[in-house]
C-alpha cells in the first residue's frame, strides 16, 4: 500500500499538471495543429494485476501516442513519469533506464529506439503480471530498425505505428494478446 500511494501521488500529480490550465487555449492548441498535445489515454476497461504496473501503462500508452504523432516534447512527458514508476518496481531496472533515454534522447529517431527496449520490458512485465480485466495487443511492426522489427503495446487491435509516427501509422500487425 505504501508503494501505491509512493507512486500514486507523483503521477496523479502529473496528470493534474497536464490537465491543468486553460481548457480554451488548449481546444485552440490542438485544433491548430495535432501535435501540440497528446492525450494521455486512460481505458477504464484496461486492469493489470499491478497497481504500479498499472499506472505504468497509462503513461506508456500516453508515450506511444506521442510517438505515433512524431511529439518529441510529449514523448519526455510520459517517458519522465514512466521513469519514477519504474524505480519502484524493484525487479526491473532496465525499464527505468529505457524511460531515462527517452527522456534524454536528442531526436524521435533516438527516442524510438530506446522505446522498442522499454516495449520489450513491458511485454515481460505484463505478461508476468497478468491482466485484471481486459486485453492487451502486442503489435508488431516487421519493418522498424532497418528491418530487424519492434513491438509496442495497444489497448486496441487497430495499428497507430509508433516507430514511423505519420509517415507508416497504419505499418504493423497484431502479434499476440496478453490476458
Amino acid at each position: 500500500m505504501k508503494k501505491l500511494i509512493k507512486i500514486g501521488i507523483p503521477i496523479a500529480s502529473l496528470f493534474l499538471l497536464i490537465a491543468c490550465g486553460n481548457g480554451e487555449n488548449k481546444k485552440k492548441e490542438v485544433q491548430q495543429n495535432n501535435k501540440t498535445s497528446v492525450p494521455i489515454l486512460k481505458n477504464p476497461a484496461i486492469r493489470i494485476n499491478d497497481d504500479i504496473l498499472n499506472a505504468i501503462y497509462s503513461q506508456y500508452a500516453h508515450l506511444t501516442v506521442a510517438l505515433a504523432n512524431d511529439n518529441i516534447a510529449e514523448a519526455k512527458l510520459a517517458a519522465n513519469a514512466i521513469e519514477a514508476g519504474a524505480r519502484e518496481i524493484s525487479s526491473d531496472r532496465n525499464l527505468a533506464a529505457s524511460a531515462a533515454e527517452i527522456v534524454s534522447a536528442p531526436d524521435i529517431d533516438k527516442q524510438r529506439a530506446a522505446y522498442s527496449k522499454l516495449s520489450n520490458e513491458m511485454v515481460l512485465l505484463l505478461k508476468k503480471a497478468g491482466m485484471g480485466e481486459a486485453e492487451l495487443y502486442v503489435e508488431y511492426c516487421p519493418m522498424a530498425f532497418d528491418n530487424k522489427g519492434a513491438v509496442w503495446i495497444s489497448a486496441t487491435k487497430e495499428v497507430r505505428n509508433p516507430y514511423f509516427g505519420e509517415k507508416m501509422l497504419k505499418c504493423g500487425e497484431v502479434k499476440e494478446i496478453i490476458k
